[in-house]
């Protein structure tokens, strides 16, 4: 089952985020990028945030789960979807300790 562009539009907009997000369609599903870095994956309508010491601490009581089958574990959140200024939070803490993305290769043309 794939995600759907209404529940990742509802995630989208329950993050407070002043232009910082985006959005990108991967393979049916989604990523969810701030400042350019990948800091969640929308999978089959669940959101799970990337795996941080930071985060793990401001969620307290983790539930960890892979977004699909071959996946590393990520941050199950499910019970406070609905909570945009904890949601946000959880997002600015994970991109803060996030690495910054890894510059792309340049094309060499022949």
């Amino acid at each position: 089952m794939s995600s759907s562009e209404e529940y990742i539009q509802f995630i989208i907009d329950q993050i407070e985020h002043n232009g910082e997000i985006s959005y990108r369609k991967m393979f049916w599903e989604y990523a969810i990028y701030w400042h350019n870095k990948v800091v969640a994956l929308v999978c089959d309508n669940q959101l799970f945030i990337k795996p941080t010491i930071s985060g793990r601490e401001f969620i307290w009581n983790v539930t960890e789960a892979p977004a699909y089958p071959w996946a590393k574990m990520s941050y199950l959140i499910e019970d406070r979807i609905e909570d945009r200024e904890w949601l946000s939070e959880l997002i600015r803490i994970t991109a803060a300790e996030l690495p910054e993305p890894k510059p792309k290769k340049s094309k060499k043309k022949i």
